[in-house]
Order: structure tokens, then sequence, then C-alpha cells
């Protein structure tokens, strides 16, 4: 029997949705009236998919990305700003997008609005593509009826943190990139080099050198028990995942890569310019100040950061000024601190912190462009000492077996 997908709404208004089995569309539709719901929509659905083709569809689903929030938020921006209905907006979005997902969530947000709910409380229905952040300009520009103000401040934020993700990725590539190589290098000569050249001086019995010795005893544990140490890693790999998921696993970590060398500051700075940028953006657009430091906090993408920032929030709560909050918190420079009182004492705390944001993100810039110029060098030597180590090791019994072929 055929399946149908429907969508109506119940005698209270809330909108329903689900699959139903019927010989046609018009049965369905009776069906969904004896219960006492109006059809809004009955479409023919795809017949029911085997075990494979549901994993590989659910496999090739991608989850919406900060690129997919920033043409939805532009092109949210554009269709209010000529004036398009919402819910016509949304539905064409809907249709005219690539990711299924994202597709899927704009349709159920159409229908949360047709049902009487506002914008932002059918955003907060998919907190896992729309950040509370976003929710909340999006719930100030309705309440203040400028939607089309936060959504082309939302569509700059959102641009700006992409910027900054880009750049960051792209400096990154190159030594990720030689690291990655210099692993697999690494176990290539461990698994099939050096045991080949450790029978070749086993065939002449050489007294080996001390650093020969040491390189054939790890070529032979490792080849001994790669299957052992393959599942090490991978329980390794597991293991570290489950401890991020954790809160007090995720706080550790984003403290520890704020204190990796040469990129832990830049991951500092792109961390506070998101802040203060994020700051700027909910005090402009009207967001009290208690619950916008929340938001930000909630958006800083760094548990560790965002604990700082909460403890801006208590500060406040008790009185204190956003520069004595700020300054306790040892993030910001004295440079920073400065602008945040001229900004307090003139009252544009957003003009001066999107100076902040805008002085983290060139210092930003600045480091990015010179940080392949400051890895490589450790890099060099890196691989300069991997190469001594196999040239000693391995090639200096080949003296010896020039020696013994000469003889």
């Amino acid at each position: 029997m055929p399946r149908f997908r429907y969508r109506a709404r119940s005698a209270h208004g809330d909108a329903l949705e689900g699959f139903l089995e019927a010989p046609s569309a018009e049965a369905a539709a009776a069906q969904l009236m004896n219960t006492g719901a109006v059809p809004v929509e009955i479409v023919e659905a795809p017949q029911r998919q085997g075990p494979l083709a549901a994993l590989s569809e659910r496999l090739g689903t991608r989850r919406p990305d900060l690129v997919d929030l920033v043409m939805f938020t532009r092109q949210m921006y554009t269709l209010t700003r000529a004036g398009v209905p919402i819910i016509r907006a949304i539905r064409g979005l809907a249709e005219s997008t690539r990711n299924p997902t994202m597709a899927t969530a704009l349709d159920d947000i159409a229908d949360t609005l047709e049902s009487g709910r506002d914008l932002a409380t059918a955003l907060g229905r998919h907190p896992d593509i729309f950040p509370p952040l976003y929710v909340s300009i999006v719930h100030v520009g309705e309440n203040t009826g400028r939607l089309e103000e936060a959504f082309e401040q939302l569509a700059r934020h959102l641009e700006l943190e992409k910027e900054t993700r880009d750049r960051i990725k792209q400096a990154l590539r190159y030594p990720t990139f030689v690291i990655v190589a210099m692993a697999v290098a690494l176990g290539i000569v461990n698994l099939f080099v050096i045991p080949a050249f450790a029978r070749v001086y086993a065939s002449f019995r050489l007294e080996l050198p001390l650093a020969t010795r040491i390189l054939i005893a790890v070529s032979d544990f490792t080849v001994q028990a790669w299957p052992w140490l393959l599942a090490g890693l991978v329980a390794a790999v597991v293991a570290v995942r489950l401890w991020l998921q954790s809160e007090a696993g995720r706080r550790q970590w984003d403290r520890w890569k704020l204190k990796l060398p040469v990129v832990g500051d830049i991951v500092l700075r792109a961390t506070l310019a998101r802040i203060a940028r994020a700051f700027a953006m909910v005090q402009r657009s009207g967001v009290p100040i208690i619950q916008g430091i929340t938001l930000v906090a909630r958006g800083a993408g760094n548990a560790f950061v965002a604990e700082r920032v909460l403890m801006m929030r208590n500060a406040i709560e008790r009185g204190e000024s956003l520069l004595r909050a700020a300054s306790a918190t040892g993030l910001f420079t004295p440079l920073v601190l400065q602008m945040i009182a001229v900004g307090e004492e003139t009252g544009a705390v957003d003009e001066l912190l999107d100076e902040v944001g805008g002085f983290y993100e060139r210092e930003v810039d600045y480091d990015l462009r010179n940080l392949s110029q400051t890895i490589e060098p450790i890099l060099i030597v890196m691989m300069g000492v991997l190469v001594l180590v196999l040239a000693l090791g391995v090639f200096l019994p080949m003296w010896d077996l020039v020696q013994i072929a000469r003889q």
C-alpha cells in the first residue's frame, strides 16, 4: 500500500507531521479528518529503503555548518529588506537549499510560524543549527521591529568569524601536513625498511652501534606488536573523545590549547576577538548586559574563556563596572581595558568593543601571516633530527660492511 507524508493542523492549531498508509491521497486526507486534523499537504512518500540504502543516506547527510548559516542569514536579510513575508521566504529557502538537514529544519520553522509562534521560538527548536546568540538577536529584532537590521548584524558577525576560522585553518594546513607525512614515513621505515637492513646485518654478524640496536629493537617491537599498537591507538582516540565530551575534560583541553607554543596565543586572541565582536553586537541590538554576557560566553567556543567571561557577569551583578569586571578576568591587555574604560565614559561601549575586536583581529592576521615562518624552522629541525637518527642507525654499519667486502 502506498505511503504518504502529511502535514496537518490539530483542532488546537498545532502542527502535525508524519507518514500514513492509504490507497490514495484522498483516503489519507479522510483518515486525517476523521481524527479531527485538517490536512495542509499530502504527498506520496518514496518506498521504504533497505538497511544499506538508509545507512548510505544517513552517512551522506551533512550537518549544516557555518557557511550554511552565513548564506541563510544573508538571504534572510535580503528577503526581509525586500518586504517578502517571512514564511514565504523560509519556504523558498527550504526548497533551494542543497543541505537536506537544513531543508528539513527550515520546513519545521515555517510550520512553527504558521502555528502562531514567533521566529525566535521557531529557530530555538534547532539549537544544533542556530546558536543561542543567534536566536537572541533575532528575538530582539522581532520585538523592536528591526528584524532586517538584526539579520544584517548577524550576517556581518558570522562572515567575520568564518574569515578568521579560514585564516587559522589555512595557516595550520602546511605544518599539519608535514607532521602527518613525517609520522607516516616513520611508520613505513619501522615496518619495512629497518627490518630489511636488520636481516642484512644479521647475515654478516656485525657488532652493531648502540643507535642501530635501538632502532632495530624498536622496529622489531613495532612489527610484532602492531595489532596491539593499533588497537591501543584506537582505544586512546575513543577515550580522549569521551573525555573531551565531559565538562571537565573540555574545559581542561580548552585551557591547554591556550598554552600551546606558537599557536596558543593566536587561538586566545582569535577567541577574544570573537567575544568582543559578539558583545558589541548584543549591546548594539539592545540585549540586557547580563543576558548579553551569558550569550557571549555560551558562544565563545572555549570553555575556559567562557568561564572567565561568566566571571564578568557575576561581577556586574554585584554592581561593579564593566572595566573592573573585565580587568578581573586577566584576559585583556591594558590597551583593551583602556578602550573599554573610554567606552563606558562616553556611552559608546559597542563601538569601542568593535575596535577591540578589530585590534585583536589585526594581531591575529599578522601572526597568521608569520606563522609559517615561525613553524618552518621547528619542522626543519624535527626532520633533521629524524634523518640524523636514521642515518646514524641505518647507514653507520654500512661502513663496516664495506670493510668486510674489501677484505
